[in-house]
């Protein structure tokens, strides 16, 4: 919206010029109230969804945990798999004698034949065992990943939630606060035909209205891609109706950060995961160690030649594997696990300082504001609106200028989105500190 408005500015005003100047007036007063009712036009058509609902919706419908879901089950195929012995070999022999022909000899030698035999490799004892429980750390790792992308998802749903009910709540602010700023415009306008006041305070009246106006279109941009991504969190078609918030209220904290810190070691799933891996590699270093051993493999063969003639032959053979290049192969392997083994606690250590951090980062943001909340309701909104309410009726007094009032009216304006701001901020740290922790905190 774009509109100029030219007048003369000597101090002689002629009639004609005057009603011009006015017509001007009313016409940017009726264009900004109507572009502001129409953007600030609470929707009511919808129906509000609790953010419970959409917490059962995502953990249903998610792709990213179903995904995960996917990975932990086929994790847990492995273990069973690999601490069973390898597959028997069948063996089928033929032998001929004195010519290359199939059975040739087969009824006047003993030694052509023709043998069946089964060949079965066995490991050193323990080595199945230590493979298997190698696997079925991996498969714990992949179960306590399932459970960080669930709580990651929740948190994500919830923060996004949170900020569609500041900008929805907002929205309503900028409808209620732009009612006190048309007070404002009702006042400059009355002192101004009264020849009290200034075209100009008429005319900043006018232009914070239009700031309002769009004010409100980027609220209305931002809760787009708010829908936008919620929807992708709940598998949503984007076509799909938009969703509809609940008012924010503020959720009391009980515990304190040990509680928490308590709380968060002993369930945290990151952790979890990486306690597994430590264990996986501790296990690793015992296999490493195994490999230093032989493995064995036994054989069993049945030999036939004529059975009117000769008698049948049988044969049971003991082989072992012995591990002759220990210093290219199991010294190496050896160091590589305890390598690996220290790799996996430092990590863990890493991880524990950078969860006691972040829990610390929340707990207090959730602290602090809290006081900022308090301050707000019981000084700063109502102080502000106290001064609002006298500065008006001072300018309508003639006891003061326009800017003053402005200035006050913005001040509530700001306090009041700032008060949301800080509650979905809050809100979003408590979900937050339930997701690090797995505490039901709300």
């Amino acid at each position: 919206m774009s509109l100029l408005v030219k007048w003369n500015m000597t101090p002689r005003r002629s009639g004609n010029g005057l009603v011009r100047i006015l017509c001007a007036l009313l016409l940017l007063a009726a264009l900004g109230r109507s572009a502001f009712a129409q953007e600030s036009a609470p929707q009511h058509a919808h129906i509000v969804t609790p953010l419970a609902d959409l917490l059962q919706e995502a953990e249903k419908n998610n792709p990213q945990i179903e995904s995960a879901r996917h990975v932990w089950q086929a994790a847990k195929q492995i273990p069973t798999q690999v601490s069973t012995l390898p597959d028997p070999q069948f063996t089928l022999q033929h032998l001929s004698v004195g010519s290359p022909r199939p059975f040739a000899g087969y009824t006047n030698s003993d030694f052509a034949y023709i043998g069946l035999g089964v060949t079965q490799d066995i490991p050193y004892p323990g080595k199945l065992k230590l493979r298997g429980e190698i696997a079925k750390r991996d498969a714990d790792g992949s179960q306590q990943q399932v459970e960080t992308v669930r709580r990651a998802v929740l948190a994500e749903v919830k923060a996004s939630y949170f900020q569609l009910a500041y900008l929805s709540k907002t929205l309503a602010i900028l409808e209620s606060d732009g009612e006190l700023l048309k007070q404002i415009e009702q006042a400059a306008d009355a002192r101004y035909r009264s020849g009290m006041g200034r075209q100009q305070d008429l005319l900043q009246a006018q232009l914070q209205k239009t700031k309002l106006v769009r004010e409100i279109a980027m609220h209305h941009l931002e809760a787009g891609k708010l829908e936008a991504q919620l929807k992708q969190l709940l598998n949503r078609p984007q076509d799909s109706p938009d969703i509809e918030p609940a008012d924010l209220t503020e959720s009391l904290l009980f515990q304190n950060y040990q509680e928490l810190l308590g709380a968060a070691k002993a369930q945290n799933p990151e952790l979890a995961a990486s306690q597994k891996m430590i264990d996986k590699h501790s296990l690793q270093v015992d296999l490493a160690r195994k490999d230093f051993y032989p493995d064995f493999n036994v054989q069993y063969m049945w030999q036939r030649t004529d059975p009117t003639q000769f008698r049948a032959y049988y044969t049971l053979s003991f082989g072992m594997r012995v591990p002759v290049y220990r210093s290219r192969k199991q010294k190496p392997e050896l160091a590589q696990a305890q390598s690996e083994e220290l790799r996996a606690r430092s990590a863990f250590e890493a991880q524990s300082q950078q969860l006691a951090s972040e829990l610390r980062a929340q707990y207090v943001v959730a602290q602090q504001t809290t006081e900022l909340l308090k301050i707000h309701r019981e000084g700063l909104a109502p102080q502000a609106r106290s001064a609002f309410q006298s500065g008006l009726a001072a300018y309508q007094s003639n006891k003061q200028d326009f800017q003053a009032v402005l200035t006050s009216f913005l001040d509530v304006l700001h306090l009041d989105e700032e008060y949301w701001q800080n509650l979905a901020e809050y809100e979003t740290a408590i979900a937050r500190l339930e997701q690090i922790t797995g505490l039901a905190l709300r």
